[in-house]
């Protein structure tokens, strides 16, 4: 067994609220529980969370606003039964990810479990040979302390091996945090991995506790560590070197016992060598590493994988289970999967969804249109253009008359929607920084545009990303 998703409950549990606490419970969370807001954020400074729950009997905007003025990042879902509809709109406009009605479903609860997790909080499911080998090398290395840089494209699965580790390692019983240092701002995340002393800047009301802290004696996962700023990789670095960590406004260093394992979709020695990446980070991080195949090269976790997926989400969404007919298979044996395990689960979710009769058939499977001289799997004939030539011209005649932000702002929505929203897909096939795409979208934001968050892995519940 894995590590277990962090939540926090706020309220009473003897009703309803505890009937959502008991299924979350069963699904395999690690719960905790605080009776008002001002007892849930102190809970929170000292322990962390995945995921909040909390009654709309208490005051949820209040919560929200404190924790964004802690810089606590971490989603609060309001609860209720026939709830004021005013106060729902101001839990999510103040900042609450959704409203999850009481009694709780036990499909929703699943699925914010899921949203908040990020993956799915298992061993990795395989058949092909190189991903066993891959597996057999992460068993050898887990017994030990020593870091791990884990690599490989973007939906491979670098969380899942790292919990696989965790998992296997002596420190198993410790507790298992994982950190997107991609997802948040630099200023926020230096508050996210350290920690804070009370009045270490305004809002600062308390002392908190950051991820390394909430990992003592466990291990800490960095992902997407090729994204941190340079500044924060200097404080990264001593703390791995001195096992000790320099909290916002600290006056002393803190000891930390915290196994580090990094994840990267990058090149990082590339990045090293464009200075954008601290070489000796890069050499206390990499002690040994692991490599994540991308899908495509590991074809026989194809056919596993799918009818995993399809027995999952035919049991959350409460629909029988049927197994993919050969020409279904064949559709997903020809496509190169460039969303990797990611897009394989998302395309079986749907066919799941859209099948109908005994078996998940061909028509049910949607493959993601492909770019750059790959044919669609399931694509119909079209007429083809008179030439390639002609194409091009013709693609950028259509541009003419348009500003250039229009054009940056369209081609990077669209990308986005391609890409289910997956902001570090979306950055890769761009050729920018997450950083860079996360900046432009706050711009979108300001100006009215619709963003596309990130598609939740369950239905109907979908968290905003």
């Amino acid at each position: 067994m894995t590590a277990m998703a962090r939540v926090l409950i706020i309220g009473a549990v003897e009703a309803e609220l505890g009937q959502a606490a008991r299924i979350a419970q069963a699904r395999g969370a690690a719960l905790a529980q605080a009776d008002g807001v001002s007892s849930g954020l102190a809970r929170l400074r000292g322990e962390g969370a995945d995921l909040v729950l909390c009654d709309l009997a208490h005051d949820v905007v209040w919560l929200v606003e404190a924790m964004a003025r802690e810089r606590i990042a971490c989603p609060v879902i309001a609860c209720g039964r026939d709830p004021d509809a005013e106060a729902v709109v101001r839990a999510i406009r103040a900042g609450a990810k959704d409203f999850l009605p009481l009694p709780p479903d036990a499909d929703l609860i699943a699925a914010m479990l899921e949203a908040a997790a990020g993956e799915r909080r298992e061993a990795p499911v395989h058949r092909d040979p190189a991903m066993a080998a891959v597996l057999k090398r992460a068993g050898q290395l887990a017994r030990s302390d020593a870091g791990i840089l884990i690599t490989g494209e973007s939906g491979t699965g670098k969380e899942v091996l790292a919990r696989h580790v965790h998992a296997l390692s002596r420190r198993a019983k410790g507790p298992f945090v994982a950190l997107n240092c991609a997802a948040l701002p630099e200023s926020l995340l230096e508050s996210e991995l350290f920690g804070h002393e009370k009045g270490a800047f305004s809002g600062a009301v308390a002392a908190r506790k950051g991820k390394f802290e909430q990992a003592d004696g466990g291990t800490l996962l960095l992902d997407e560590v090729g994204e941190m700023d340079p500044r924060l990789q200097a404080k990264l670095l001593r703390a791995l070197q001195e096992r000790e960590i320099d909290k916002l406004g600290g006056t002393r260093p803190v000891r930390v016992d915290v196994r580090i394992l990094a994840a990267t979709n990058r090149d990082l020695m590339a990045e090293v060598r464009a200075n954008r990446f601290r070489e000796d980070l890069f050499y206390r991080l990499n002690v040994v590493s692991l490599r994540l195949p991308a899908l495509r090269e590991r074809p026989a976790d194809i056919e596993a994988l799918a009818a995993h997926f399809a027995a999952r989400f035919a049991e959350a969404n409460g629909l029988p289970r049927r197994a993919l007919s050969g020409e279904a298979l064949g559709l997903l044996l020809a496509h190169p999967w460039p969303g990797n395990v990611r897009e394989l689960e998302n395309t079986i979710h749907r066919a799941v969804l859209l099948a109908q009769g005994p078996a998940i058939r061909a028509e049910a499977i949607e493959l993601t249109p492909l770019t750059g001289g790959h044919a669609h799997a399931a694509a119909v004939a079209v007429p083809a253009p008179a030439s390639p030539a002609t194409a091009e011209v013709r693609g950028v005649s259509g541009l003419v008359g348009r500003k250039v932000e229009e054009v940056e702002r369209d081609l990077i929505l669209e990308t986005l929607t391609h890409c289910l929203g997956n902001r570090t897909r979306a950055a890769e096939i761009l050729g920018i920084s997450i950083r860079t795409l996360r900046n432009k979208l706050h711009e979108y934001r300001a100006q009215g545009a619709e963003v596309p968050g990130q598609t939740a892995v369950l239905q109907p519940y979908a968290m905003a990303g």
